[in-house]
């Protein structure tokens, strides 16, 4: 039997929450998609039903949700959509889940900076002994002499630039 694929476009309704388990990291958090549609009676668009589901997101999604995904944002989930059921004193109780393969920020409700992660390099190990030129001088990770990897053009570096904020290198 196939999975239910599922997209649904909405808002973050609850603070996304990370847990770690003995299966890995997971991030819950709940969308609510609400319906849009044109009223000719009104000549306006109205909101219809509510739908919620409950978003569970695994792995390397589940950190990246949890450092860019908040209360309130606009985002589109995809995913397996699953039942999740469960005995209560009222008998079997049953809701929706999704669990995500993707989720992004709906930019058609505004912008945002995309940082790709970066993940650890496996290095080779050493077939010689690196030579002192290729050895990192001084608090510098690259081997390059005395001179600079590159120098900073002042004149375009943007004297109000916020701290964080890295201009373009003058490579050489």
């Amino acid at each position: 039997m196939s999975a239910t694929e599922i997209t649904v476009i909405g808002n973050v309704v609850t603070p996304p929450s990370r847990v770690r388990t003995q299966h890995g990291s997971v991030t819950n958090f709940r969308l609510a998609s609400t319906e849009r549609r044109y009223d000719s009676a009104t000549q306006g668009f109205v909101d219809g039903a509510t739908f919620f589901v409950d978003v569970e997101c695994w792995g390397e999604l589940s950190g990246n949700v949890s450092h860019s995904i908040s209360k309130g944002d606009p985002v589109i989930v995809r995913g397996v959509l699953r039942t999740h059921e469960w005995e209560s004193e009222h008998g079997r109780r049953t809701r929706p889940v999704v669990k995500a393969e993707a989720v992004g920020l709906n930019l058609n409700r505004g912008t945002a900076e995309f940082r790709k992660t970066q993940r650890p390099s496996v290095a080779a190990p050493p077939e010689h002994e690196p030579s002192a030129a290729q050895e990192p001088v001084g608090d510098r990770d690259y081997p390059a002499g005395d001179r600079a990897l590159y120098e900073l053009d002042h004149a375009q570096s943007g004297v109000d630039a916020p701290l964080d904020a890295q201009p373009e290198p003058a490579l050489h």
